[in-house]
Parts: structure tokens; C-alpha cells; sequence
């Protein structure tokens, strides 16, 4: 069987990413920054898809039910002129859950939480706050969305789903993908060649 291209964005900035808290599964809305992120990763993967070859009309678009990942597809929708609210959601690429954290820097999640944040930077793929979720239940759920792809899709969600399918998808470790920033306003292409970033 093919192996389908991800055309992955994250969503665009909000005023948590700003002030560094963990969102999670907090619905937190794009701020103008964010806003223009998206507007620029629909610019981008206009040039994409053009590249490939792609009819931008007949790929699937599906986003994280999370309001700031709605407002991203929807702008980058609009780039692409397309309707935007014509794309499925899938909450299996909604964000990494951080529990009790939600809300705090990690500065006060630390503060709050000495023993368990701890923990969570020695094994950060392994260790969950309470009530949030690793990423090794994170790498689940992306690897099962992942299988589950039919064809080429582009898919808009989170920095911590990029994480999971990256390791999923044997493109990083466990160790390198824990602290690595995943951009706003650009697109990975995940496909059989590799994984790219454009920005």
C-alpha cells in the first residue's frame, strides 16, 4: 500500500503560547499573530501543492476539534480559496492534555508540582501530570489516525501530535523529539521521501 503525504501545520500563536502556558486541551483562540501564522502556512502550501501536482479541490483536509486548530484551517482554507469550514475533525489530533498543569507555565507547574516535573524532564516521552496524558498516549493515538489515512491529507493540530507522528513514523526519537519546537506558520511534509519543513 502507498504510503500517504501528511501535509501538517500547526496551528498558528495564541496569547498562552505567548506568556509560555501549557494549553493542552484548553480552547484558547489564535491571537493576531497566530492569525497571520495561519494566513502564511495557506500561502505555503498553495506552493506545494502546485509543486506536487496536487488538486487542492479532491485532497482531504481534517483538523484537531481545538479552537485554535480550527481557526488555522479555516484561514488556510481561505488562502487556498477554498470553503473554509469544508474539512472534517478527528480528535485524535487534538493536543497532548497537561492535567493539572493546564494554564501554568513551567515555572509554576515546577513550583507546584516539584516531584512530577522532576520526573517528567528525565522521561519526558513517558511521565504525565496528573490528569494529562504522555506522549507515549499521544503516539498512540497519532499512530492509530495515522493508519487509518486513505490518501494524501493535509492536517492541521498541535505541536505535541507533530512530536508523536514524528516518532511514530521513525523520523525522531523519543529523546530528540521531546524538546523539539515545532514551528508556526510553516508546513512539514511528512511522505515516503522524508520529512521536510518549509517556512
Amino acid at each position: 500500500m502507498p504510503v500517504p503525504t501528511i501535509y501538517y501545520i500547526r496551528h498558528g500563536e495564541t496569547s498562552w503560547n505567548a506568556e509560555g502556558r501549557l494549553q493542552g486541551v484548553q480552547d484558547i483562540a489564535l491571537n493576531e499573530r497566530g492569525r497571520a501564522q495561519a494566513a502564511h502556512a495557506g500561502r505555503i502550501l498553495a506552493d506545494l501543492l502546485a509543486r506536487d501536482g496536487r488538486d487542492k479541490t479532491t485532497l482531504p483536509f481534517v483538523a484537531s476539534p481545538l479552537l485554535r486548530a480550527r481557526a488555522t484551517m479555516e484561514l488556510v482554507r481561505t488562502e487556498l480559496g477554498l470553503p473554509p469550514g469544508d474539512y472534517a475533525l478527528d480528535a485524535r489530533l487534538r493536543e497532548i492534555a497537561y492535567g493539572t498543569w493546564e494554564g501554568s507555565t513551567l515555572a509554576e507547574a515546577q513550583a507546584a508540582d516539584p516531584v512530577v516535573y522532576a520526573r517528567r524532564l528525565a522521561e519526558k516521552w513517558t511521565v504525565a501530570p496528573e490528569g494529562g496524558e504522555s506522549y507515549v498516549d499521544v503516539q498512540a493515538r497519532m499512530t492509530e489516525w495515522y493508519r487509518a489515512v486513505p490518501s494524501d491529507t493535509v492536517a492541521i493540530a498541535h505541536g505535541g501530535t507533530a512530536r508523536a507522528l514524528m516518532v511514530a513514523l521513525g523520523f525522531e526519537t523519543t529523546a530528540s523529539a521531546a524538546d523539539l519546537t515545532i514551528e508556526q506558520g510553516a508546513v512539514y511534509v511528512f511522505s515516503a521521501a522524508g520529512l521536510r519543513k518549509y517556512s
